[in-house]
């Protein structure tokens, strides 16, 4: 395994304060290696894009880090916590070293500006000192790297598809070269083709400029084609983590065997899709000990009780994944 560029240490995120406030995110850790994919799965409401924010500190108001570490490993120099970094560190650790993507991306662009002034702008912010020509040069090249035509640099954001828009703002977040670059579910609203030459664009620039990915969505079935790693998120915990082909041949976790069966299977026989019953937990009210159990089909005399820790199984592939079930012993705890 390559060396770590960023891991997070027990974060934590409330909404809210007080006796009233939400558990959004739980003691969560991971660690995302340089030049590799990181899928976050899990329903909607689990905590994935508040992770994301949480650990950018991009979180609105009532949202609050309450506890952990954000630990930024940059190419060179000391690592630092992300946390505790003032604001003008703040400002250049965004965008330069760590890009996000968000939600309904191809509809954050700006509507009245031109595509070239909106590109630019990041340049001019980040790099006050280059040129308006090197900056123009900047963007056309960076549009001909993600499939767009420099000649289209000129263009309002209705004159575009939503792919193109799309595309836009995946180039925007490369634009500095970050060292990360965080995906929250950026192809949601595209057609399943267009998901797909987007993503498959996305790995071939990951190849070639070695940056780091944290994809986050909740179709299991885009992160076990294209990411490295998978983690799982269920009522604001990670409950599994493992390579991706270890994930969708052998899920240690009920919870991940459900959404696997929520899709149908990449190859191979037709096959019965199943899905979960139940709806995800409500956060103000969690249920005692695993927050699955409630809808778990294996659900046995621990799991009401106590909630497990996640750490790494008995199990031969053990010391490349970890689990949080009851089902299956650690021999070792994460975090």
């Amino acid at each position: 395994m390559s060396e770590p560029v960023l891991e997070i240490r027990n974060l934590n995120v409330d909404y809210g304060l007080g006796e009233q406030a939400v558990h959004a995110v739980r003691d969560v850790n991971l660690t995302l290696h340089r030049g590799e994919v990181l899928g976050l799965a899990g329903e909607s409401g689990s905590g994935k894009s508040t992770l994301a924010y949480g650990l950018t500190r991009l979180l609105a108001p009532p949202g609050v880090i309450t506890g952990g570490e954000v630990v930024y490993h940059p190419e060179q120099g000391e690592a630092y916590d992300v946390l505790a970094l003032s604001d003008r560190g703040l400002r250049e650790f965004r965008w330069a070293e760590t890009a996000i993507v968000f939600q309904g991306a191809m509809n954050s662009l700006n509507p009245v500006h031109k595509i070239s002034t909106q590109l630019g702008d990041v340049l001019a912010a980040h790099e006050p000192t280059m040129s308006a020509h090197s900056r123009q040069a900047r963007c056309r090249e960076m549009l001909k790297l993600v499939g767009i035509s420099p000649d289209r640099m000129d263009a309002y954001p209705h004159q575009l598809s939503g792919g193109m828009r799309q595309r836009v703002m995946i180039g925007m977040a490369l634009i500095l070269q970050p060292q990360v670059v965080i995906m929250d579910e950026p192809t949601t609203a595209l057609d399943v083709v267009m998901q797909r030459q987007i993503l498959g664009q996305l790995i071939e620039l990951r190849e070639r400029l070695g940056f780091s990915v944290i994809f986050i969505t909740h179709d299991l079935s885009l992160l076990v084609e294209f990411s490295n790693r998978i983690a799982i998120m269920y009522g604001g915990r990670i409950v599994e983590e493992a390579p991706a082909a270890s994930l969708y041949r052998d899920s240690l976790h009920p919870y991940s065997a459900g959404l696997l069966s929520s899709f149908p299977a990449l190859r191979g026989p037709r096959r019965e899709l199943t899905g979960i019953p139940g709806s995800p937990p409500d956060l103000k009210g969690m249920p005692s000990g695993c927050s699955f159990h409630p809808r778990c089909p294996k659900v046995f005399e621990p799991c009401a009780g106590n909630i497990p820790v996640l750490g790494r199984p008995t199990t031969p592939d053990g010391a490349s994944r970890s689990v949080a079930c009851w089902l299956h012993p650690v021999v070792e705890s994460v975090g």
